[in-house]
């Protein structure tokens, strides 16, 4: 009979220190992703191109570099360390669990920042980029690891999971093969390339793997777990749900298969579905929770699935277009910032203060300003691209770097806002103190 592993030992309240300490490290370590590498190189390449009329101004390293510092050093560090705290704190684990919680960050953010820096530099890539992708692929085993304990450990064995659950590891194995492949091009480039830049094809369908097998599947799941908390909606439509991700994954099957308007008309069917299946746009059965955010929370939540929508519909139209460069980025940008990045501020703001020592949001003014921003500037790069890179409208170019400077601006207040409410004590140390300041006065 295999043991079952020990929990963890140590007193609850210096655990609990040691997991708020863990997850805070992986959440500041996303937001350097996000600012750095991430935005700032983006605002970069969006200014070199705008000020050169042309998509192919910048190198397609850079826009890679970027794009992976976004997905996996910025979201995809969030989801590991959101993760590991919340596995911890459902017991189970071995004593050791928030060790390997370290460890596993340790790799994962060398691995994303050798992957950043092979792009931009191209300084031994060919080295680089294998050896980072083994680093991200070893993370998150780590990870995977900790999982396996934490469903081996729990004796006795459990009625079958809510639904949200079993989306989030479906997603979770999206994660995984997301890594095995970029672990394969970056060998096929190293090997055969003459460049960092992983070829464009290939790119894309790792691109669309990494969105509609593992990233949107994951907003899905969570959301069907706390949507009905925080907007008062009522329970999500599980076998909807599963219609929304059986949907995702012909799509990933079939871009796989370069069946790409197939692939298109799926992710949007799949977006529809989702929102249907999560009552998004239906009347909440009871008020929403706004306690410690911005009023406008729940409907910069359903403005995401606006963007969701639109990104879809927008995909169908690159893919039946016979010039579609700024078509693909459009819709592109209303998938990774509209939806993705906008849920990250919007669900963000709400639960990361409370994971990392129910701490209070600093400001709920910089929450709804990074909001709006984050959609304003998004509205002006979808609204622009499209004739610009289709040469609809020469205006259009001047357009693009305003949007970038707005996303930059937007970025960095929900940055700032989550950094000072990191630094602040926690809410009840905040309490007791003015309380004190209020029996002195």
């Amino acid at each position: 009979m295999p043991q079952t592993p020990a929990a963890d030992t140590r007193p609850p309240v210096e655990r609990e220190i040691r997991l708020q300490r863990l997850v805070m490290a992986y959440i500041l370590t996303g937001l350097i992703f996000m600012l750095l590498p991430g935005t700032f190189l983006g605002v970069w390449n969006l200014l070199a191109i705008s000020s050169g009329h042309s998509a192919t101004a910048v190198s397609p390293a850079w826009i890679q570099a970027h794009g992976h510092a976004q997905i996996f050093g910025w979201i995809g560090t969030f989801i590991l360390g959101i993760g590991f705290y919340s596995l911890s704190k459902m017991g189970g684990l071995p004593p050791f669990a928030i060790g390997l919680g370290w460890l596993c960050g340790s790799l994962w953010t060398l691995g994303v920042s050798l992957r950043w820096f092979a792009g931009v530099t191209e300084w031994q890539w060919r080295a680089l980029l294998p050896i980072s992708a083994v680093l991200e692929l070893g993370a998150f085993l780590l990870f995977f690891s900790t999982v396996s304990r934490h469903r081996a450990a729990r004796t006795p064995p459990v009625s079958r999971p809510d639904a949200w659950m079993r989306v989030v590891v479906a997603s979770t194995c999206g994660f995984l093969l997301t890594l095995v492949l970029n672990l394969v091009a970056a060998l096929a480039v190293s090997l055969r390339g003459d460049g960092p830049a992983i070829p464009h094809i290939l790119d894309q369908r790792l691109l669309i793997l990494a969105t509609w097998g593992f990233l949107i599947p994951t907003v899905w799941g969570f959301n069907a777990r706390w949507l009905p908390i925080f907007l008062g909606l009522e329970k999500p439509r599980s076998r909807l749900l599963w219609t929304a991700v059986s949907a995702a994954w012909i799509s990933v099957v079939a871009a796989m298969l370069g069946a790409v308007s197939l692939s298109m008309a799926a992710s949007a069917f799949a977006a529809i579905a989702a929102a249907l299946a999560l009552r998004v746009f239906t009347r909440a059965r009871q008020p929403a929770k706004t306690q410690g955010v911005h009023t406008s929370f729940p409907a910069f939540v359903r403005l995401c699935y606006v963007w969701l929508i639109v990104a879809a519909v927008l995909s169908i139209w690159a893919a039946r277009a016979e010039f579609a460069v700024g078509i693909w980025g459009a819709s592109r940008h209303a998938l990774t910032v509209g939806f993705l990045a906008a849920m990250v501020f919007a669900i963000g703001q709400r639960i990361l203060p409370a994971f990392c020592g129910a701490r209070v949001l600093f400001s709920r003014g910089l929450m709804f300003a990074s909001l709006l921003l984050l959609n304003i500037g998004c509205a002006l790069r979808v609204s622009s691209e499209i004739p610009a890179y289709e040469g609809m409208a020469h205006w259009a170019w001047a357009v693009l770097p305003v949007s970038a400077l707005i996303e930059m601006a937007a970025v960095t207040l929900f940055a700032a806002n989550l950094a000072i409410t990191f630094l602040r004590p926690p809410a009840h140390l905040l309490h007791r103190d003015s309380a004190a300041a209020r029996i002195r006065s």
